[in-house]
Protein backbone atom coordinates (compact mmCIF):
# COMPACT_ATOMS: atom_id res chain seq x y z
CA UNK A 1 0.00 0.00 0.00
CA UNK A 2 1.32 3.49 -0.60
CA UNK A 3 1.91 6.09 1.64
CA UNK A 4 -0.38 9.01 1.72
CA UNK A 5 0.40 12.15 2.63
CA UNK A 6 -2.44 15.09 1.98
CA UNK A 7 -1.23 18.85 2.23
CA UNK A 8 -3.69 21.24 2.59
CA UNK A 9 -4.71 24.15 4.50
CA UNK A 10 -7.11 23.86 7.60
CA UNK A 11 -10.53 24.91 5.79
CA UNK A 12 -10.31 23.76 2.34
CA UNK A 13 -13.97 21.77 1.92
CA UNK A 14 -12.06 19.73 -1.46
CA UNK A 15 -9.70 18.31 0.70
CA UNK A 16 -11.80 17.15 3.17
CA UNK A 17 -13.40 14.59 0.41
CA UNK A 18 -10.16 12.75 0.14
CA UNK A 19 -9.72 12.76 3.90
CA UNK A 20 -13.57 10.80 4.62
CA UNK A 21 -12.76 8.77 1.33
CA UNK A 22 -10.00 7.62 3.03
CA UNK A 23 -11.44 6.92 6.03
CA UNK A 24 -14.36 4.74 4.36
CA UNK A 25 -11.47 2.97 2.90
CA UNK A 26 -9.76 2.46 6.56
CA UNK A 27 -6.97 4.13 5.31
CA UNK A 28 -4.75 6.24 7.35
CA UNK A 29 -2.66 9.50 5.96
CA UNK A 30 -0.37 11.82 7.31
CA UNK A 31 -1.56 15.95 7.03
CA UNK A 32 0.23 18.62 6.36
CA UNK A 33 -1.24 22.17 6.24
CA UNK A 34 0.01 25.81 4.33
CA UNK A 35 -0.81 28.94 4.88
CA UNK A 36 -2.48 29.75 1.06
CA UNK A 37 -1.97 33.51 2.05
CA UNK A 38 1.81 32.84 2.22
CA UNK A 39 2.63 29.58 0.31
CA UNK A 40 6.39 28.41 0.43
CA UNK A 41 8.32 27.73 -2.11
CA UNK A 42 8.50 24.13 -2.12
CA UNK A 43 4.57 24.04 -2.23
CA UNK A 44 4.92 26.18 -5.52
CA UNK A 45 7.31 24.04 -7.04
CA UNK A 46 5.09 21.50 -7.15
CA UNK A 47 1.64 22.73 -7.67
CA UNK A 48 1.31 24.34 -10.89
CA UNK A 49 -1.88 25.94 -9.94
CA UNK A 50 -0.83 26.56 -6.71
CA UNK A 51 -4.13 25.43 -5.07
CA UNK A 52 -4.80 22.33 -2.46
CA UNK A 53 -5.19 19.42 -2.09
CA UNK A 54 -1.58 18.13 -3.05
CA UNK A 55 -1.45 14.25 -2.53
CA UNK A 56 1.99 12.97 -1.76
CA UNK A 57 2.42 9.41 -3.00
CA UNK A 58 6.15 7.83 -2.10
CA UNK A 59 7.74 11.44 -2.63
CA UNK A 60 5.57 12.28 -5.76
CA UNK A 61 2.77 14.77 -6.08
CA UNK A 62 -0.49 14.48 -7.63
CA UNK A 63 -3.18 17.16 -7.80
CA UNK A 64 -6.72 18.37 -8.72
CA UNK A 65 -9.52 16.83 -6.19
CA UNK A 66 -11.29 14.47 -8.56
CA UNK A 67 -7.61 13.46 -9.79
CA UNK A 68 -6.79 12.81 -6.27
CA UNK A 69 -10.06 10.65 -5.38
CA UNK A 70 -9.95 8.74 -8.48
CA UNK A 71 -6.44 7.46 -7.78
CA UNK A 72 -7.42 6.44 -4.61
CA UNK A 73 -10.06 4.28 -5.58
CA UNK A 74 -7.96 2.95 -8.29
CA UNK A 75 -5.19 2.21 -6.24
CA UNK A 76 -7.42 0.73 -3.12
CA UNK A 77 -10.31 -1.10 -4.33
CA UNK A 78 -11.27 -3.25 -2.18
CA UNK A 79 -13.95 -0.90 -0.64
CA UNK A 80 -15.46 0.91 -3.78
CA UNK A 81 -16.74 4.10 -3.41
CA UNK A 82 -18.17 4.24 -6.82
CA UNK A 83 -21.14 2.28 -8.05
CA UNK A 84 -20.51 -0.75 -10.34
CA UNK A 85 -23.01 0.02 -13.38
CA UNK A 86 -20.85 2.56 -15.36
CA UNK A 87 -24.10 4.58 -15.98
CA UNK A 88 -24.87 4.97 -12.42
CA UNK A 89 -21.19 5.34 -12.07
CA UNK A 90 -20.97 8.33 -14.11
CA UNK A 91 -23.97 9.86 -12.52
CA UNK A 92 -22.25 9.61 -9.05
CA UNK A 93 -19.25 11.32 -11.03
CA UNK A 94 -21.27 14.15 -12.63
CA UNK A 95 -23.21 15.07 -9.15
CA UNK A 96 -19.58 15.28 -7.45
CA UNK A 97 -18.88 17.51 -10.17
CA UNK A 98 -22.14 19.90 -9.45
CA UNK A 99 -20.53 19.66 -5.44
CA UNK A 100 -17.27 20.68 -6.79
CA UNK A 101 -19.07 23.73 -8.65
CA UNK A 102 -21.66 24.71 -5.28
CA UNK A 103 -18.24 25.59 -3.18
CA UNK A 104 -17.33 28.58 -5.63
CA UNK A 105 -20.90 30.25 -4.87
CA UNK A 106 -20.60 29.44 -1.34
CA UNK A 107 -18.16 31.45 -1.54
CA UNK A 108 -19.42 34.37 -3.21
CA UNK A 109 -21.81 33.66 -0.34
CA UNK A 110 -19.79 34.79 2.35
CA UNK A 111 -17.59 37.27 0.42
CA UNK A 112 -20.86 39.18 -0.90
CA UNK A 113 -19.71 43.15 -0.39
CA UNK A 114 -23.00 43.77 0.29
CA UNK A 115 -27.03 43.28 1.23
CA UNK A 116 -28.17 43.21 -2.41
CA UNK A 117 -24.67 40.66 -3.83
CA UNK A 118 -25.56 38.50 -0.79
CA UNK A 119 -29.20 38.87 -1.29
CA UNK A 120 -29.11 36.99 -4.98
CA UNK A 121 -26.12 34.55 -3.72
CA UNK A 122 -28.35 32.82 -1.22
CA UNK A 123 -31.05 32.52 -4.32
CA UNK A 124 -28.44 31.26 -6.22
CA UNK A 125 -27.41 28.74 -3.65
CA UNK A 126 -31.16 27.89 -3.20
CA UNK A 127 -31.14 26.94 -6.78
CA UNK A 128 -28.64 25.10 -6.36
CA UNK A 129 -29.95 22.68 -3.40
CA UNK A 130 -33.10 22.82 -5.30
CA UNK A 131 -31.59 20.88 -8.20
CA UNK A 132 -30.27 18.46 -5.40
CA UNK A 133 -33.47 18.16 -3.81
CA UNK A 134 -34.84 16.05 -7.11
CA UNK A 135 -31.66 13.75 -6.97
CA UNK A 136 -31.71 12.67 -3.29
CA UNK A 137 -34.11 9.50 -2.97
CA UNK A 138 -35.01 8.02 0.51
CA UNK A 139 -32.20 8.13 1.75
CA UNK A 140 -30.19 8.44 4.10
CA UNK A 141 -27.49 9.12 1.51
CA UNK A 142 -27.11 10.39 -1.96
CA UNK A 143 -28.24 6.88 -3.60
CA UNK A 144 -30.34 4.87 -0.85
CA UNK A 145 -28.31 3.37 2.18
CA UNK A 146 -24.56 3.12 0.96
CA UNK A 147 -21.85 5.41 1.46
CA UNK A 148 -20.96 6.77 -2.05
CA UNK A 149 -17.89 8.83 -2.87
CA UNK A 150 -20.31 11.87 -4.14
CA UNK A 151 -21.65 12.22 -0.27
CA UNK A 152 -18.00 12.80 0.55
CA UNK A 153 -18.61 15.35 -1.70
CA UNK A 154 -21.57 17.17 -0.40
CA UNK A 155 -20.30 16.35 3.31
CA UNK A 156 -17.93 19.57 3.04
CA UNK A 157 -20.26 22.01 1.68
CA UNK A 158 -22.94 21.50 4.58
CA UNK A 159 -20.28 21.56 7.24
CA UNK A 160 -19.84 25.05 6.26
CA UNK A 161 -23.80 26.00 7.11
CA UNK A 162 -22.86 24.50 10.27
CA UNK A 163 -21.05 27.76 10.78
CA UNK A 164 -23.77 30.17 8.52
CA UNK A 165 -26.61 28.94 10.52
CA UNK A 166 -24.85 30.37 13.85
CA UNK A 167 -24.89 33.37 11.89
CA UNK A 168 -28.79 33.67 10.71
CA UNK A 169 -31.17 31.88 8.96
CA UNK A 170 -30.63 32.69 5.17
CA UNK A 171 -33.18 30.88 3.57
CA UNK A 172 -30.82 28.21 1.67
CA UNK A 173 -32.50 25.24 2.76
CA UNK A 174 -36.54 26.82 2.77
CA UNK A 175 -39.04 24.56 0.99
CA UNK A 176 -36.88 21.50 1.22
CA UNK A 177 -37.14 18.27 3.16
CA UNK A 178 -34.64 15.76 1.87
CA UNK A 179 -31.44 18.03 1.35
CA UNK A 180 -32.10 19.06 4.90
CA UNK A 181 -32.17 15.10 6.10
CA UNK A 182 -29.65 14.23 3.88
CA UNK A 183 -27.38 16.88 5.29
CA UNK A 184 -28.21 15.59 9.29
CA UNK A 185 -27.56 11.99 7.75
CA UNK A 186 -23.82 13.04 6.32
CA UNK A 187 -23.19 15.38 9.61
CA UNK A 188 -23.39 11.91 11.77
CA UNK A 189 -21.17 10.05 10.01
CA UNK A 190 -17.91 9.60 11.58
CA UNK A 191 -15.90 9.72 8.64
CA UNK A 192 -17.24 13.44 8.26
CA UNK A 193 -16.77 14.04 11.45
CA UNK A 194 -13.45 13.45 11.80
CA UNK A 195 -12.24 15.01 8.36
CA UNK A 196 -11.10 18.28 10.35
CA UNK A 197 -9.14 19.53 12.73
CA UNK A 198 -10.72 19.78 16.30
CA UNK A 199 -10.86 23.45 15.91
CA UNK A 200 -12.31 23.67 12.86
CA UNK A 201 -15.31 26.26 13.93
CA UNK A 202 -12.89 28.30 15.61
CA UNK A 203 -10.60 28.72 12.74
CA UNK A 204 -13.94 29.15 10.40
CA UNK A 205 -15.70 31.44 12.42
CA UNK A 206 -12.14 33.85 12.57
CA UNK A 207 -11.38 33.53 8.70
CA UNK A 208 -15.26 34.42 8.22
CA UNK A 209 -15.11 37.16 10.98
CA UNK A 210 -12.13 39.14 8.88
CA UNK A 211 -13.91 38.71 5.86
CA UNK A 212 -15.21 42.51 5.85
CA UNK A 213 -18.24 41.12 3.60
CA UNK A 214 -22.13 41.68 4.37
CA UNK A 215 -21.64 38.71 6.19
CA UNK A 216 -18.98 38.96 8.68
CA UNK A 217 -21.09 42.74 9.53
CA UNK A 218 -23.88 40.53 10.42
CA UNK A 219 -21.29 38.18 12.59
CA UNK A 220 -20.91 41.61 14.62
CA UNK A 221 -24.60 41.47 15.59
CA UNK A 222 -24.66 38.12 17.30
CA UNK A 223 -22.89 36.63 19.83
CA UNK A 224 -20.18 34.34 18.22
CA UNK A 225 -17.77 32.71 20.17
Amino acid sequence: MPGFELVSNHLCPYTQRAVIQLAEKGLTCERGYIDLAEKPEWFLQVSPLGKVPLLRVDGKFIFETVVICEYIEEVEPAVPLHPAEPRERARHRSWGEFASAIIPDIYTFYTAPDAAAFERQCRTLQARFRWLERQLGDGPYFAGARFHLVDAAFAPIFRLFETFDRIGEFGVFTGLQRVPAYRAALAERPSVRQAVVSDYAQIFWRYLSARNSHLSRLMQQGPGD
